[in-house]
């Protein structure tokens, strides 16, 4: 039986790889931030995408969710200590995509800035 490869990249990827779990990452990489203030960042993701990644980064320890005891629930999202360590990363996804859109002469249109 053939032992299932395990390569870095390919674990990067299934961890932060999903279609908005990077802009979340940086999102959350400047402040902690309530699920309205993430769908007001992130105007594409629709409530169930959003939340299905925000659920799959939390089981993945990447994130905290912590829920307040009030009405109406009021939670926040934060990096953990192993989210924060994808800072470095994510800040060189953006300068490079930043480059690639420079050469291609087109002005960034979103709500990142480092």
């Amino acid at each position: 039986m053939k032992q299932k490869e395990i390569c870095p990249v390919a674990t990067t990827l299934e961890l932060i790889g999903g279609k908005y779990k990077a802009l979340i990452l940086w999102h959350l990489s400047k402040e902690t931030l309530r699920f309205s203030e993430l769908q007001k960042l992130i105007p594409a993701a629709t409530p169930k995408m959003l939340t299905q990644q925000l659920r799959e980064l939390e089981a993945d320890k990447i994130i905290n969710r912590k829920v307040y005891p009030v009405v109406p629930p009021k939670v926040e999202y934060k990096l953990t200590k192993f989210g924060q360590s994808l800072i470095p990363l994510l800040k060189t996804m953006f300068e490079w995509g930043m480059s690639y859109l420079k050469s291609k002469k087109i002005k960034p249109d979103c709500s990142m800035s480092l």
